[in-house]
């Protein structure tokens, strides 16, 4: 006999974890909650969230869990879309729908091949490994002189100290930010993905200001590179044509581009960062063997990059009714793909609970996957690997001198702030 076919009505009878709302922003905000998605992979691999009074839109959705599921649907971008589907007027990566000129269909990351692939194809040359790779000294000096200034002092914030100031460089200086405004755009990201006082689907006066001055500098500066192109990311938007006959990006698009490459660039790079340093901090062996054997940096660097997930989920958009499994996804039905749960699937990893630098077998999905993987993967690698190195050289371990506060989000997995002493090796 087949299996019975069951749809979203029926599978959110059977959501294993009726206390559980992965809407609820709680319980995010001392971390993943790892534990919870555990739970979850050991029931089906397709579930589906039913609705509460804070899942936004009124709607329930469907969540999957398990790395190979992950894998399948993240690589089917006909079926399951970044911009939307169905009868839907917004979209995008997040549970709740974005409304079109908020991003959907216009921002690379929430964009549909053929277009979405052009758009790469149009941005990439800003941004191959040989240019990353021509910004290692520039950027190795300035994780330099930012962890000299942290070390000069007793105790520091590692976030603002270090892990959010290298980004900050790196990025501004990749778009061609003048220097002195660096600090205020990182202010008005942080206001924009504050939600500390806020449930999804909810602004605040702060959030809001930070997005109209945000997007007020953002065409300022699309404008200046109009003007006064360069070879920058943001001037191959505005100047280029897409490949294949597409033409021009649309005002909206060269915005985006601006907008996705800022916000992402500073706020994945830093957490990972972050995030890093406080598995070191639980693990001091780690940072002992790394000490030992600089050849296992690039693979400490994809632990830490599995091990801290920054971006916990993406969400597609079924296009049409698909069944996986016996379960039946309807065509404009949600689907949101746990990154963070697939890199702790044991049926994937040996030991996952295990922060492990050595670590062979890690496909991880901390970038993503399928077409829609990273842009900046390597520029992200490059600028953890250059604060690792000065701390190896002068830093034999670090204690925790405070509380982390952890950003109160299920779209971010990162630290807000944490209060460190270094143990300096002279």
């Amino acid at each position: 006999m087949s299996e019975a076919i069951i749809n979203s009505e029926q599978a959110a009878q059977f959501w294993p974890l009726p206390d559980v709302d992965l809407t609820n922003l709680d319980l995010f905000s001392r971390g993943f909650p790892h534990q919870v998605f555990t739970d979850l992979r050991r029931h089906h691999g397709a579930l589906f969230h039913p609705r509460t009074a804070l899942t936004p839109d009124g709607e329930g959705f469907w969540v999957f869990t398990r790395y190979h599921d992950i894998a399948a649907i993240a690589k089917d971008n006909d079926t399951f879309s970044s911009a939307g589907g169905g009868d839907r007027q917004g979209g995008g990566t997040m549970i709740e729908d974005l409304p079109r000129e908020m991003g959907p269909g216009s921002v690379i990351n929430m964009m549909d091949d053929p277009r979405h692939k052009a758009l790469r194809r149009l941005i990439a040359p800003a941004i191959t490994n040989a240019r990353v790779a021509a910004m290692e000294d520039v950027l190795f000096a300035a994780a330099g002189a930012a962890v000299q200034a942290a070390l000069q002092q007793e105790r520091v914030d590692f976030v603002s100290a270090i892990a959010a100031e290298l980004p900050l460089f790196a990025i501004a200086s990749l778009v061609g930010i003048p220097h002195d405004d660096r600090h205020q755009i990182f202010a008005w990201i942080n206001a924009v993905l504050d939600y500390s006082d806020r449930q999804l689907g909810e602004t605040s006066i702060s959030s809001q200001q930070g997005m109209k001055n945000f997007m007020a500098y953002g065409h300022k500066f699309v404008e200046e590179k109009r003007q006064n192109p360069g070879s920058d990311i943001v001037s191959l938007a505005v100047t280029g044509e897409l490949p294949k006959g597409l033409g021009k990006l649309t005002p909206l698009e060269q915005l985006m581009v601006f907008s996705v490459v800022m916000v992402a660039g500073l706020e994945t790079t830093r957490n990972a960062i972050a995030g890093g340093i406080l598995a070191f901090i639980h693990h001091p062996e780690q940072w002992l063997r790394l000490q030992q054997d600089d050849g296992l940096m690039n693979s400490a660097l994809d632990e830490i990059l599995r091990w801290t997930s920054p971006t916990p989920y993406n969400r597609r958009t079924a296009t049409r009714d698909v069944t996986i499994g016996d379960r039946l996804i309807r065509r404009g039905e949600k689907v949101t793909l746990w990154w963070a749960s697939a890199n702790r699937d044991d049926a994937y990893y040996e030991q996952p609970f295990a922060f492990d630098i050595g670590r062979q077998k890690n496909l991880h999905m901390a970038f993503g996957g399928g077409g829609h993987s990273c842009l900046g993967a390597q520029l992200a690698r490059l600028e953890m690997r250059v604060i690792l190195r000065h701390l190896l050289e002068q830093v034999d371990g670090f204690r925790l001198d405070g509380d982390v506060n952890w950003v109160r989000s299920n779209k971010h997995t990162g630290i807000r702030s944490m209060p460190v002493r270094f143990v300096k090796r002279y």
